[in-house]
């Protein structure tokens, strides 16, 4: 059985976001480090075809949201 649930990596100990159930006490489990800037597309229901149209119709935005000046904005 494979369950994927999210967690915080901090100082060498991942902290569950959630406690999944049907799991033992102990478990194995596979770690994958997300970059911070990724979305969880199909929660937003995006599928990949909506997601490369959108993609597609944004990328003329990207010299200008890559401006050093933008970083700004950044903390909004």
């Amino acid at each position: 059985m494979s369950k994927s649930v999210e967690g915080i990596y901090r100082g060498g100990v991942v902290e569950l976001l959630e406690t999944p159930e049907d799991v033992e006490e102990r478990a194995r489990v596979i770690v994958t480090f997300v970059d911070e800037n990724s979305v969880d597309l199909a929660a937003h229901g995006i599928n990949e075809e909506q997601a490369a149209d959108l993609r597609a119709r944004l990328s003329a935005f990207v010299e200008d949201w890559e401006r050093s000046d933008m970083e700004a904005y950044d903390a909004l």
